[in-house]
């Protein structure tokens, strides 16, 4: 168990090693953390080349991380515990100079099933949101000291620097689907989180977490959504707890298409922003999803795109005539003599019609994430599954492998034509939209990549602390670096973000 914690000397000292990078404080902590911080969201302790870029990553001067409970099941925090027990151990890290943040609130994987098993016990966690299939959500105390004890024991660590509950506002997305009047559940909400920002306090002098916050993704909403989370209400809560309470730190999401953190008066009585009130209130501010934006409902990625070395679309059209006329013949010729029974035979031709299907379908995904995430899901394994039904039932049958092995000559550059039809899309769009983020605000333009010029927008902006990126690779970690090397002043840019409200429409 590594004991200890993070502090303002401690940090300092990091911070002065390094002569190119800056940082910030993270308000109301006394604590100096990176522009960038090390975000966990995909990385698990069984993937080598993530230890290593957490490594590099806290090795060249990124001294925050970010992870959570449900990141990999637990997995996350595990690499966490283990990079940090070897350098340290090592010498290579002070603890006292590194942040360390998780949070809690979801009831996945092994948590939903430790849920389950409660619940045939007869001792379920009190105030349990029952979201979805696999899928539970829960701040209250009981729940939390549980969560609490599990991730300081998979990061070996005896205290938390910062722990945050993950998106509360789980609940009020729930009672809005179940018809809970929007007042009702607001005063709901409320009495769940006074309930669990209580047992924050009292963990915080235990000494097991040194301050707690809220990470929700509608901090940045408008504030008549049912399920915006009001940071002024929160505060509220937080000082009639306790006037020395220990709430410091919040995190929301923001990138150069959600800019609403910025944007969007929902303090206050519509005078300040989301921004406006952390900065009013010594708050320290973490962004997530810096490259990741929402827009209507689909992810968009904020990161350069190669172009195709070539975009063969014209080849398409008879591509696909090629793969329906294999398809005829399979259902016409070679199923019939092959002594299956009706349902078998539709079932293999249904699962072996890629042609009909994508002559329908191919041009109809609206980006290429949209595109690739078809092809993964259903494309390849529908293709799979009918070539796995054939090839069992087709041994005696020798027309069957020149079939398939002409079937798949046609069906691989296809797909290949087909996604880089995609990439082609996407390489132009983002073109158009580097164009138009290099005129928002001249301390942005010299950034080069959309990604660099992503991160240091949020960088510049006031009241922003760090920035969560995920950095699997060392190459990321590098990139991510290599523009945090970039001088540029942190001042309030709202011009330049009401600006960026236009940027939705090149997706």
């Amino acid at each position: 168990m590594i004991t200890g914690f993070a502090t303002g000397a401690g940090t300092k000292r990091y911070a002065a090693i390094g002569e190119v990078l800056r940082y910030k404080p993270l308000n109301g902590t006394g604590l100096l953390v990176s522009e960038a911080g090390f975000g966990c969201y995909r990385v698990t302790v069984d993937d080598a080349s993530h230890v290593e870029a957490l490594k590099e990553a806290l090795g060249q001067g990124i001294n925050l991380i970010d992870t959570s409970a449900n990141y990999w099941d637990g997995d996350s925090e595990l690499l966490v515990g283990t990079v940090l027990a070897e350098m340290i151990g090592g010498g290579a890290l002070n603890r006292d100079e590194v942040v360390v943040v998780s949070k809690v609130g979801y009831l996945q994987g092994l948590n939903f099933a430790l849920s389950q098993q409660r619940k045939q016990a007869g001792k379920p966690f009190p105030d349990l949101v029952e979201y979805g299939d696999g899928l539970e959500h829960c701040i209250h105390p009981e729940f939390l000291e549980d969560q609490l004890t599990r991730s300081l024991e998979r990061l070996g660590l005896e205290t938390l620097d910062v722990y945050l509950l993950h998106n509360p506002e789980y609940y009020l997305s729930f009672a809005k689907g179940a018809g809970v009047p929007v007042e009702a559940a607001r005063r709901e909400y409320e009495r769940r989180l006074e309930l669990a920002l209580r047992h924050l306090e009292q963990e915080a002098e235990r000494g097991r977490i040194k301050c707690y916050g809220i990470s929700s993704n509608t901090f940045p909403a408008a504030a008549d959504s049912a399920e915006f989370t009001s940071l002024e209400r929160v505060w509220g809560i937080a000082e009639a707890i306790s006037p020395d309470h220990h709430f410091k730190v919040i995190q929301f999401p923001m990138n150069l298409i959600e800019a609403g953190a910025e944007t969007e008066r929902n303090q206050a009585g519509g005078t300040q922003t989301v921004l406006e009130f952390a900065v009013a209130h010594d708050l320290g501010v973490l962004i997530n999803r810096p490259f990741n934006a929402i827009v209507d409902g689909s992810l968009q990625r904020l990161v350069d795109v190669k172009r195709p070395d070539d975009a063969p679309t014209d080849e398409i059209p008879a591509l696909l005539e090629g793969l329906m006329q294999r398809e005829t013949t399979l259902q016409r010729n070679l199923l019939p003599k092959m002594g299956l029974s009706q349902g078998e035979r539709a079932n293999i031709a249904d699962k072996l019609s890629l042609g009909s299907l994508l002559a329908e379908h191919w041009n109809g995904f609206n980006s290429q994430a949209h595109w690739m995430d078809a092809l993964q899901r259903l494309v390849v394994p529908m293709l799979q599954h009918g070539m796995r039904s054939l090839a069992d039932k087709a041994q005696e049958h020798a027309e069957v492998e020149p079939w398939v092995q002409g079937y798949m000559e046609q069906v691989n550059p296809l797909l290949a034509a087909i996604t880089a039809h995609y990439q082609e899309l996407e390489y132009r769009q983002k073109q158009e939209l580097k164009q138009r983020v290099d005129t928002l605000d001249a301390d942005w333009t010299a950034a080069g990549s959309l990604s660099h010029v992503a991160l240091r927008a949020l960088r510049s902006t006031e009241g922003v602390t760090t920035v969560l990126v995920g950095m699997r690779q060392v190459p990321y970690v590098q990139d991510v670096l290599a523009e945090l090397s970039q001088p540029v002043d942190v001042a309030k840019r709202q011009e330049a973000w009401e600006r960026a409200t236009t940027l939705s429409r090149y997706f």
